[in-house]
C-alpha cells in the first residue's frame, strides 16, 4: 500500500535530484516502510537514495530490505561503505546478511570491519544453522549483582543507547555466568537503597546457544516472555533472542512445513523473486518420488488383474477405498505433527498419541464402512458378501491410514528429521499402495476362498 502511494513521489525525487526531500523521506518514515518503498526501485535507485542519509539510518533501512534486494545492493555498494552498514546493524541482522553470502563474500568483507564487531561476528558464524546461538543478539543490559537499585538505574541509562531492548536486565558476575534476570518495571518500583541481589528474580528461563531455535520460540510463548537470555555451555550470558526474531522463526518454521507438507522443497525466497528453474526443481524432485511410488501402485493392480476381472464391482469401488485411507492418513500425520509442535515429543507422549489414532482410526473406518457398505447394496445393487468386502476393507485401510500418519512422523522425529517431511502426498501415496493390497487380498478371500 505504501509502495503505491509514495513510489510515484520517490521517483520524482529521484529524476530531479532533489537530495533535500530524498533525505527528509529516509528521516521522517519509519525504516520499515521506506524498505517497502524502496523494494519498487532498482538496487542502483535504492542506494541513490540510500545515500541521502547517515550509516546508521542506511543500516537500520537495510536490516528490512528482503534478501533478494539485499543481495542486490551489496553486489552495487562498494565494500568499504558496505562494511560500515554491516558494522552499524543488529548483530543477528547482520549475520541473517552474512549467512547468504558467499564464502570469499565474507572473507573480502571481514577484514574491513572492527576487531570487535569482526570477533562477534565469527563466533556468531560459527554456531550451527537454526540454533538460538544463529538468532540471538548480543546487544543486551547487563548488571552487577552487588550494586544499589538507584546504581542500577544510572547504569542502564549509560547502557540504554546501545541496546536492543532494557526491558529485560541480566544480573551476571564478572565472568558473565547469569545469577538472575529483573525487569525495569521491577527496578523501577524497587527501593532505591535496596541491593538488586535482593529483588531480582533467581527463577529465570533460558536456553542454550545450541539449542535449536524452536526451543526459544516454544519457551517464549510458553512463559510470555519478550527475551529470553541465552547461554553457552559453561552458563556464561553470551546474547538474548527478542520477541520479533521469535516471530521470525514462527513465520518461516510455518512456511517450511506448509512447503514439506504439499510435497516440495522450501522456497529460499519469495515465489515470485525464485528462478522458474529452481521452482521446478524444487516441486520436480518430489514429484518424481510420488510418481515412482504410484507405479508401485500399479504393478500390484496389475498383480491382482485376475481377481478384478473375475470381480469387476472391485474397480468401481477402490477410488472410495483408496481416498478414505489417503486422506485419513494426511489428517492424522498433520493432527501429530501439530501436536509434537505444541506438547514436544517424550516417549510417553508418542505412544499415547499413536494409541489414540488406532483407536480413532477403528472409529472412523466403523464410520465409513458402513456408509460403503450402504451405496454398495442400495446405489449399485451388490451381493451382502461384495457389500462386506468393500465395508471391511474400508475398516481396515482406514484404520491402517491412521496409523501409517500418525507413525511416520513420529519415527522421523525420533530419529532427529523434520516430521514434515512426510508429506500429505506421500503418505497418500504409501496408503494406496498398502490399501490396493489389502483391498483385492480381503476380496479373494471373502469371495473365493470362504
Amino acid at each position: 500500500m505504501y509502495s503505491e502511494l509514495l513510489l510515484p513521489d520517490l521517483k520524482l525525487m529521484l529524476s530531479e535530484e532533489d537530495n533535500t526531500a530524498l533525505r527528509e523521506f529516509c528521516s521522517v518514515l519509519n525504516e520499515v516502510v521506506i524498505a517497502e518503498v524502496l523494494d519498487g526501485l532498482e538496487a542502483d535507485e535504492a542506494w541513490r537514495v540510500l545515500k541521502s542519509c547517515d550509516v546508521e539510518r542506511q543500516a537500520e533501512i537495510f536490516e528490512h530490505f528482503p534478501p533478494r534486494l539485499q543481495m542486490e545492493m551489496v553486489a552495487s555498494i562498494d565494500r568499504s561503505h558496505l562494511s560500515k552498514i554491516v558494522e552499524a546493524m543488529s548483530p543477528d541482522d547482520r549475520i541473517d546478511l552474512l549467512e547468504h553470502l558467499e564464502e570469499d563474500q565474507i572473507e573480502q568483507l571481514l577484514p574491513l570491519i572492527a576487531q570487535a564487531e569482526r570477533d562477534e561476528i565469527r563466533k556468531m558464524l560459527s554456531y550451527p544453522e537454526y540454533s538460538c546461538g544463529s538468532i540471538m543478539t548480543t546487544e543486551y543490559a547487563s548488571l552487577p549483582e552487588n550494586i544499589t537499585v538507584r546504581e542500577a538505574l544510572d547504569r542502564v541509562r549509560q547502557q540504554a543507547p546501545e541496546r536492543e531492548t532494557i526491558y529485560y536486565l541480566y544480573v551476571v558476575d564478572e565472568s558473565r555466568h547469569l545469577h538472575g534476570v529483573i525487569t525495569l518495571r521491577e527496578l523501577v518500583l524497587a527501593r532505591p537503597h535496596q541491593l538488586l541481589a535482593t529483588v531480582m528474580r533467581r527463577d529465570f528461563v533460558s536456553v542454550r546457544v545450541t539449542d535449536d531455535q524452536e526451543v526459544a520460540a516454544n519457551e517464549i510463548a510458553r512463559f510470555d516472555l519478550l527475551a529470553i537470555p541465552v547461554l553457552d555451555e559453561d552458563s556464561r550470558l553470551v546474547g538474548i533472542i527478542t520477541h520479533d526474531d521469535v516471530l521470525d522463526v514462527v513465520r518461516e518454521e510455518a512456511e517450511e512445513d506448509a512447503y514439506r507438507q504439499s510435497a516440495m522443497e522450501p522456497l529460499e525466497f519469495d515465489y515470485l523473486e525464485t528462478p522458474l528453474l529452481t521452482i521446478a526443481w524444487k516441486r520436480g524432485v518430489w514429484l518424481l518420488v510420488l510418481a515412482a511410488v504410484a507405479v508401485v501402485t500399479a504393478t500390484i493392480l496389475k498383480a491382482f488383474d485376475g481377481a478384478s476381472k473375475r470381480h469387476d464391482f472391485l474397480v468401481l469401488f477402490l477410488p472410495l477405498v483408496l481416498a478414505s485411507g489417503g486422506n485419513t492418513g494426511s489428517q492424522s500425520a498433520t493432527l501429530v505433527i501439530r501436536a509434537m509442535a505444541l506438547s514436544g515429543s517424550a516417549r510417553r507422549e508418542r505412544m499415547r498419541m499413536a494409541r489414540r489414532e488406532f483407536l480413532t482410526g477403528l472409529l472412523l473406518g466403523t464410520g465409513l464402512a458402513l456408509f460403503a457398505f450402504a451405496a454398495a447394496r442400495g446405489l449399485f445393487g451388490l451381493t451382502i458378501a461384495q457389500g462386506s468386502v468393500v465395508a471391511g476393507t474400508v475398516i481396515l485401510v482406514v484404520t491402517m491410514g491412521t496409523v501409517i500418519g500418525a507413525l511416520l512422523p513420529l519415527l522421523f522425529d525420533r530419529l532427529g528429521m523434520d516430521p514434515a517431511v512426510m508429506s500429505n502426498p506421500l503418505i497418500a501415496s504409501l496408503s494406496d499402495i498398502i490399501g490396493t493390497f489389502i483391498y483385492f487380498s480381503v476380496a479373494i478371500l471373502v469371495l473365493e476362498w470362504l
